[in-house]
């Protein structure tokens, strides 16, 4: 199910055209933010980053809401005590 960077549940207005891995626990605490951020903006619509992470990031889902607001959408594809695997989508 994909859901808003808030907490209300929507889907992705355009199809996923592409899906590209980053495994933030290979990054850098101090760096993480910045180079997620960078990410996101390079993404054209309809491309997906592949967001991998030891925890739930919901301090960066908030950042994230301020700064895009609706045009990147988030899908979880694995939520465990081991960590998560989100989609964030590039809306148009």
């Amino acid at each position: 199910m994909s859901q808003t960077l808030s907490p209300t549940p929507t889907e992705a207005s355009v199809p996923v055209l592409a899906i590209y891995p980053f495994d933030a626990r290979a990054v850098a605490k101090r760096f993480r933010h910045a180079a997620i951020f960078g990410a996101l903006e390079v993404l054209e619509p309809g491309e997906a980053m592949r967001f991998v992470n030891d925890h739930d990031p919901l301090p960066l889902l908030r950042q994230m809401q301020i700064h895009f607001g609706d045009t990147i959408v988030i899908a979880y594809q694995d939520k465990s005590e081991a960590g998560v695997i989100i989609d964030f989508i590039k809306q148009a």
